[in-house]
């Protein structure tokens, strides 16, 4: 190599070696940034009383106050065996393997996002879910992410795996006001941690990814097929064989387990209510150890006035009546003014507001109009009234009459079936469905010709909205 060369290869190495000892030094003061503002460790740890929420209706009235959604601290060997290997399999299956940070897992996620084109999966261990949830904040930014690192890698050095996941146990939310095992077990199956089945387990395991769509009570069936996602990763692992999860009882379903201790200490009535307010709040608040007071848009003397109501047209006791109903009450905006569930909470926690899903018949029937009406259609076009069919549908107004032509204004007013329909399939099935979801109604209907009438199922409380 001749002189030049050398000095040419010195200065390189140099020039390289000061960059590499800028670039250490650079790190350790990103570092030290980012440690600066790091929250007490030590706080997360001191014992904590359950939090109080109320319920206040807009002029003040107290309607609820509930207590102890907090479940009581469950060691790990107390709690279901399967119970901690069905979180482990769904959250965070290289977590006895990782130092807090799981490196295959965030490139798998990154890979699968990637090819996505979106957020499909998430790359956060249970380390750094629990970091996160005693000592950070919900805000979303890279500072943060860095904090929830360095707070995991805290976590890893100073507890065991078994402490690290007995704590995330007893301290994760699970959805309807719940917090840790023991409280979702006695909230969805009336049990303890201890007591609980393989299913149930792997129930409470699938809620940790979306606690409110996969919540057992009002989309059961979506938290049945999330269970047995989970008891497949369970089965992929070795912690359950094969033959195990054919022979369980895959029909089984949560019991209609007893409601949260809340005490209305305005008006007992409006229970259904109360309930429903709280299960909203992780939507909109990160709900800790404080204790919360939540003021709504509720009209205590609407609410009165619709539990009466409720009661009057069930205790008529006509033959072959309702057993239950249902009331909302909207105002223009949107904001409920009143809500009844059914008609006794104490008998029965399903809110047949919320929860119950119906065909609305042809109260969907402004839906398939407003479409066509964006779409350029004049409410004096005509349609002929008559028998016909599509698609192999055939549909029949409700007096097996027909009126012959028709303009639409005069089909709205008598609300034909036959002239709503082939409304709807001229200006398109897939604009009604997409008016349905602007308007609140869900994102699952099915483009057919019988959805102008009514079929696909909603809540009552999302037909008022649309409405409202």
């Amino acid at each position: 190599m001749s002189r030049r060369g050398r000095k040419g290869w010195r200065r390189a190495a140099s020039r390289a070696l000061a960059l590499g000892v800028w670039g250490v030094v650079a790190a350790l003061l990103g570092l030290a940034v980012f440690a600066y503002d790091l929250p007490d460790v030590n706080r997360a740890f001191r014992p904590t009383r359950a939090p109080s929420i109320i319920v206040l209706a807009a002029d003040g009235t107290e309607l609820a106050r509930v207590g102890e959604i907090w479940g009581r601290p469950v060691p790990l060997h107390e709690m279901a065996p399967e119970l901690p290997l069905a979180v482990v399999a769904t959250e965070d299956r290289r977590f006895f393997q990782h130092f807090g940070l799981d490196l295959l897992g965030l490139a798998r996620a990154a890979l699968a996002n990637l090819r996505a084109g979106r957020a499909v999966q998430g790359g956060s261990t249970i380390t750094q879910q629990l970091a996160k949830n005693l000592f950070l904040t919900p805000e979303r930014t890279w500072k943060r992410k860095i904090q929830e690192a360095m707070l995991a890698f805290w976590l890893e050095r100073r507890f065991d795996k078994e402490e690290i996941l007995t704590v995330y146990l007893n301290r994760v939310y699970l959805g309807a006001g719940t917090y840790g095992v023991d409280a979702a077990a006695k909230r969805y199956f009336d049990a303890g941690a201890r007591e609980l089945s393989l299913y149930q387990s792997a129930l409470l395991a699938g809620l940790l990814k979306a606690p409110s769509r996969f919540n057992p009570l009002s989309s059961p069936e979506r938290a049945h097929a999330r269970a047995v996602q989970v008891l497949e990763n369970m089965a992929a692992l070795g912690f359950v064989t094969e033959d195990e999860v054919r022979k369980l009882d895959l029909s089984e379903r949560p019991a209609r387990a007893r409601a949260r201790a809340t005490e209305a200490t305005a008006k007992p009535s409006a229970r259904y209510l109360a309930e429903w307010v709280i299960d909203q709040l992780s939507d909109f608040v990160a709900v800790g150890d404080r204790d919360l007071r939540v003021e709504t848009s509720v009209d205590s003397r609407l609410q009165g006035a619709a539990e009466a109501a409720v009661a009057r047209a069930l205790e008529a006791k006509t033959p072959g009546g309702p057993e239950q109903a249902a009331l909302v009450a909207l105002a223009p905006s949107g904001a409920v003014k009143a809500l009844v569930g059914g008609r006794d909470f104490g008998q029965s926690q399903f809110n047949r507001a919320t929860q119950a899903r119906r065909q609305p018949g042809s109260a969907f029937k402004p839906v398939v109009y407003l479409a066509a009406l964006e779409a350029g259609l004049s409410p004096e076009a005509r349609f002929v009234d008559g028998p016909f069919s599509i698609a192999g549908y055939s549909p029949r107004n409700y007096e097996g009459t027909y009126a012959g032509e028709v303009t639409v204004a005069e089909a709205v007013a008598r609300s034909i079936n036959t002239v709503a329909v082939q409304v709807a399939v001229e200006t398109g099935l897939a604009r009604v469905v997409e008016m349905a979801r602007r308007l609140g109604l869900g994102d699952e209907f099915e483009a057919e010709a019988s959805l102008a009438l009514g079929t696909a199922e909603v809540t009552l409380l999302d037909l008022v909205q649309a409405y409202a």
